[in-house]
């Protein structure tokens, strides 16, 4: 008995496949899939949220200071003459952060192992790269699906049938976080 599903793919295929959708699963909250595809996304995706969980207060806060850019009212940066060249203004600003212990580090990388990188474009200026933003996937597990689910014992998906697909007569079904 094989230990997965190939779903009528090379390998190269399939991992890019599920990779996707796991991102996609973690990203919306739930997806629409085949059957099969659904339990082979289902069981990395707990997998990632198991990890969540269980490294979700395994950090330290920490206080540096930063050097961030003075603006005026219309958000632009303020520039002042040093010896005939115009250069930035620079504040020193104390910042608290997050450092990860060694175990939710390599937590986080065996996520970003995983996931997609996911970016976040407005409507109002599709396909422009101002406004965009990276979304933190690894943190989204850690902040808000570690604390949601720490009270249970797996279990984190759910599968529901929704019928055969109008081309192939495949079952759907849509997998959502729980």
């Amino acid at each position: 008995m094989a230990k997965y599903r190939k779903l009528g793919r090379t390998s190269d295929q399939r991992k890019a496949l599920l990779r996707n959708q796991v991102t996609n699963l973690i990203y919306h909250g739930k997806i629409i899939t085949t059957e099969a595809r659904a339990k082979e996304v289902r069981k990395i995706a707990e997998r990632l949220i198991t990890l969540a969980v269980k490294e979700k207060d395994n950090f330290e806060t920490v206080k540096v200071t930063a050097k961030v850019p003075r603006k005026d009212k219309d958000g632009k940066r303020v520039k002042e003459v040093v010896d005939g060249k115009k250069v930035t203004v620079f504040d020193n600003v104390e910042k608290e952060i997050k450092k990860d212990l060694p175990s939710r580090l390599h937590a986080r990388r065996q996520m970003i192992r995983v996931l997609y990188p996911v970016v976040e474009v407005p409507a109002t200026a599709a396909g422009r790269k101002r406004g965009t933003k990276k979304v933190d996937l690894p943190a989204k597990l850690f902040d808000e699906y570690g604390p949601k689910y720490a009270s249970r014992k797996g279990g984190y998906t759910r599968i529901i049938k929704i019928g055969p697909r109008k081309g192939d007569a495949a079952m759907e079904v849509v997998l959502e976080l729980v």
